[in-house]
């Protein structure tokens, strides 16, 4: 079962990769989600025989990868309930992806190869997952870059879209090296890359310490540092963050799938599954604490005031990946993968309603161009409310039940850790700013006014820059999709993906908070997650004084009534501030101006050390004294060859009369000698 679960995604690609030219485009989609629609179920499967049976996991090897010296890697299938876990959220988002994108890409003349890419993309995801040793976990690491730049850029003809791929792609990059660097130092630590034994190792080396650039540092802190490092670039935290908010340049699927249940999740599953070693490094937990307070407030922050209905949805991914991160760093490991869990399902919600929307407003993706829909979409208004509910922590949504539990983890540890109660602030600030925001995109898109006439234009950061997005000129129901009707129903198979994520938007937490961080804990997890003897996190989270448990809940009303004053009661207000704010209200529309730092300190010295390399190492120094200039003199020598080759007898007879005289006269001039 497993066999089919990870390598099924990998077929398709491969069938609707390799030949979508010859079985046509409605073959490629339904070969491609009719796999993961059998490896959505599938996993089901194997999350109710592992995480909720009596099955403890197993990790069948498909053959030897390498073997060089000490380090021997095997090809293994790790399954156990966290595996478990990410096997539901990949492959239930990925196949609610694909289904959706047959009517949202209807118009794309190059379907096969989108769902070629998103194939791989979950494929990637998966061998991730079901890593047995670092390497394997290495390898699902990079194809899920890779496969990320291959979807960002997938309409290529936009400059934006390459620029935000190739960013993608080296952000991430400086993230992968940290991670390389820690599985070199995991290594040589324990002579291992496999988990089971680097896992076994781990309480040996506590205390140990490293030489490190002439310093002696704790050698787990150090590992679980470099291993963070690359955690923060893959799931987007403060610092390598940028590329994520430009990954909208990609279609909306490729929004939700890289944003709710693949790529940026990453990081989160890579610190619990590696939970043995972070337990034992408290100075990096701290760190990882830090870190993920500040992307939480920050990317809320900058949510405030974008207009691009995508953008506000990535920064609101950014700053739930701030909570895991918070969670994770105070050890409640359980409490983020929760979270994990559940945001998956309200995330893909909002982005692929998002999509429904800019289907609707013929692709505009402006939300001041926008107002008074949930009068001509209002299913999808009514599946964007839900989401919104589950995001913001309304009671007894899936988002309560996990985000709400990671701030109380928080506050518990908080009592003991310094770190911690950064967290803690920091995460109830930035759900009153979450409520605000998201409340802000329902009352901008759904209520009030039209603003706009939905007309497609070449400033749309989701229509390619060929007007292959009209190529038929005709939408779902046969209008011509120019803009001259009003907005409409996205078609069912864009409506029934919606419908159930709406359902785990609203019960995945309440469902399942017992076995993820409750009495059914033990019976749950099965050892899949390690925590130290002295963690009682858990516990502690219970006893917390009363207002702290309803500080998030309070913020996520305030911030509500908030928006909904600004918005809706009194129009205008926004603006009004931005006015009367006008450096804050740039310094939050400029993403706290990194863009144009990174930009300043890495891209522009990049580029000139590119162009001296270029221009002087390479076209003056090597070129120009090497072959070109070797060239060059040959070439000299020829013309002045030629100038003396004239074809008169004179030339000749006066050239030979110089050169005897010069023959004379060296004899004699050496016979004086």
């Amino acid at each position: 079962m497993i066999y089919a679960i990870v390598f099924l995604p990998l077929v398709g690609f491969l069938i609707a990769g390799a030949f979508g030219r010859w079985i046509g485009v409605r073959a490629s989609e339904f070969v491609t989600t009719g796999f993961l629609m059998i490896c959505a179920v599938l996993s089901w499967i194997v999350f109710f025989d592992v995480a909720l049976g009596h099955d403890h996991g197993y990790a069948p090897i498909i053959g030897n990868w390498m073997t060089v010296g000490a380090l021997k890697v095997d090809w293994a299938l790790r399954v156990d309930t966290l595996t478990a876990v990410m096997l539901v959220v990949v492959n239930t988002v990925s196949s609610l992806v694909h289904l959706y994108s047959i009517g949202y890409m209807h118009e794309d003349p190059h379907r096969p190869r989108f769902f070629a890419y998103l194939s791989l993309f979950t494929f990637a995801m998966l061998m991730l997952v079901t890593a047995d040793n670092l390497v394997q976990m290495f390898f699902g690491w990079e194809g899920v870059g890779l496969a990320s730049y291959l979807l960002i850029g997938f309409w290529y003809q936009k400059p934006s879209a390459n620029a935000a791929a190739i960013k993608a792609f080296v952000v991430n990059r400086v993230g992968d090296f940290g991670f390389a660097l820690g599985i070199f130092l995991v290594f040589q630590l324990t002579t291992s890359l496999r988990f089971e034994e680097v896992f076994a190792a781990v309480p040996g080396l506590a205390g140990k310490p490293i030489h490190v650039f002439g310093m002696d540092v704790d050698a787990l802190t150090i590992a679980a540092f470099l291993l963070f490092i690359g955690a923060m670039g893959k799931s987007a935290q403060f610092f390598l963050h940028t590329w994520l908010p430009d990954a909208m340049e990609g279609p909306t699927p490729v929004s939700a799938l890289i944003h709710a249940a693949t790529m940026v999740t990453a990081g989160v599953f890579m610190v619990a599954r590696l939970s043995p070693i972070f337990e034992y490094a408290p100075a990096a937990l701290a760190f990882v604490t830090i870190i993920g307070a500040v992307t939480a407030f920050f990317a809320a922050t900058v949510g405030l005031v974008q207009n691009d209905i995508k953008r506000v949805i990535a920064y609101s991914t950014c700053s739930q990946l701030g909570y895991m991160f918070v969670a994770e760093g105070v050890g409640a490991y359980s409490l983020g993968i929760f979270h994990l869990f559940t945001h998956a399902f309200f995330k893909a919600l909002l982005f692929l309603g998002a999509g429904s929307v800019i289907h609707a407003m013929h692709h505009e993706q402006d939300m001041r161009n926008m107002g008074g829909l949930r009068k001509d979409i209002p299913f999808t208004f009514a599946m964007m409310t839900i989401g919104t509910l589950a995001l913001t922590g309304f009671p007894y949504t899936a988002g309560y039940f996990s985000k709400d539990a990671i701030i109380e983890a928080a506050f518990a540890a908080g009592e003991h850790h310094t770190t911690a109660m950064i967290g803690f602030v920091s995460t109830v600030v930035a759900a009153g700013l979450t409520s605000y925001y998201s409340w802000r995109l329902v009352f901008m898109t759904f209520f009030g006014q039209r603003h706009g006439h939905g007309v497609a234009d070449s400033h749309s950061d989701d229509v390619p820059a060929t007007a292959d997005v009209h190529a038929h000129g005709h939408d779902d129901h046969g209008h011509d999709d120019h803009g001259h009707h009003a907005p409409h129903e996205s078609p069912l198979s864009m409506l029934i993906p919606l419908a159930v994520l709406a359902v785990g938007a609203l019960g995945a937490g309440y469902v399942f908070e017992p076995d993820f961080a409750g009495h059914a804990y033990n019976e749950f997890w099965k050892g899949a997650i390690f925590t130290g003897e002295h963690n009682e996190i858990l516990h502690e989270m219970h006893a917390i004084p009363a207002w702290a448990g309803y500080a998030p809940t309070a913020m996520m009303v305030l911030g509500f009534l908030i928006s909904l004053y600004v918005y809706v009661l009194k129009p205008g207000t926004a603006q009004a501030l931005a006015r009367t704010f006008p450096r804050l209200y740039q310094f939050l529309l400029n993403k706290w101006y990194f863009d144009e730092l990174y930009d300043f300190l890495f891209v522009r010295p990049a580029f000139a050390l590119g162009r001296l390399f270029w221009k002087g190492g390479d076209g003056a120094i090597i070129d120009g004294l090497g072959p070109d200039g070797v060239a060059a003199r040959v070439a000299d020598g020829a013309r002045l060859a030629v100038r003396l080759e004239t074809g008169y007898l004179y030339h000749y007879a006066f050239a030979m009369l110089i050169g005897v005289a010069a023959v004379a006269t060296y004899f004699i001039a050496g016979g004086l000698r």
